[in-house]
C-alpha cells in the first residue's frame, strides 16, 4: 500500500511538473500545431518559428547532399511526397508548374520524398513526370523527423518557408500553383 501511495505522489509530482506556461519552449524551432485540425494554415509574422536545416541525400544526385541550407534568404516551398502516393501523382504537374513560376522570382521549391524504400521507382517517377525541382530522398522518414510533431502519415503536405525559414504555412493536402503563388509573392513582398 505504501508502494502505491508513492506511486500515486511521484505521478501527481511529474504531472504538476509539465503543465502550464513554463512548461512550453518559446522562440525555438518549429513544434507543428494545427489549430482546430486546420488543414490550410497560416502563420502571421510575430507565430513564425524557425525550421530545422533540413538536409538528406539528394534523390537524383546519388552522394550529393541538398539542404535549405543551400537556400539563404529565399523563401522556401518544402513538398512532402511518394511516388506510391496517388494524390502526389496528381499534384507533381501542379508543383512543377509553381517550380517554374517561383525560381525566377527569387523562391525555390523542393521535394521530400518519404517512404520509398526504392531510389529507382522514385527516380523514375521524377524523369516521367519531368520534375526539374530537386529532392531530399528520405526513405527512413529520418530528415521528416526533425520537425518536431509534423503528422508522418500525411502525404502529400506542403511546407511554406519565409526568407528566414521559419514556417509561414502549412497545407495538409495536395496542393494546386494557384494555392501556393499567392502565398510565395506574400513573402517575397515581406521585407
Amino acid at each position: 500500500m505504501k508502494r502505491v501511495a508513492l506511486l500515486v505522489a511521484a505521478v501527481l509530482l511529474l504531472a504538476g511538473c509539465s503543465a502550464g506556461k513554463d512548461a512550453v519552449v518559446t522562440g525555438g524551432t518549429f513544434t507543428f500545431v494545427s489549430p482546430g485540425g486546420q488543414i490550410d494554415i497560416t502563420y502571421p509574422d510575430a507565430q513564425r518559428q524557425k525550421a530545422p536545416t533540413l538536409s538528406g541525400d539528394d534523390l537524383m544526385n546519388e552522394g550529393k547532399q541538398l539542404s535549405l541550407a543551400d537556400f539563404p534568404g529565399k523563401p522556401m516551398v518544402i513538398n512532402l511526397w511518394g511516388q506510391w502516393c496517388g494524390p502526389c501523382r496528381a499534384e507533381a504537374p501542379e508543383l512543377e508548374k509553381a517550380s517554374r513560376q517561383m525560381e525566377p522570382l527569387g523562391a525555390k521549391l523542393i521535394g521530400l520524398d518519404l517512404r520509398d524504400p526504392s531510389r529507382q521507382a522514385a527516380q523514375d517517377f521524377v524523369r516521367d513526370r519531368q520534375i526539374t525541382y530537386p529532392s531530399i530522398w528520405d526513405p527512413s522518414g529520418r530528415v521528416l523527423l526533425q520537425l518536431s510533431g509534423y503528422p508522418r502519415n500525411i502525404i502529400p503536405s506542403t511546407i511554406v518557408l519565409d526568407r528566414q525559414h521559419r514556417v509561414a504555412a502549412v497545407f495538409l493536402r495536395d496542393v494546386l500553383a494557384t494555392d501556393l503563388m499567392p502565398v510565395v509573392q506574400r513573402l517575397l513582398a515581406e521585407k
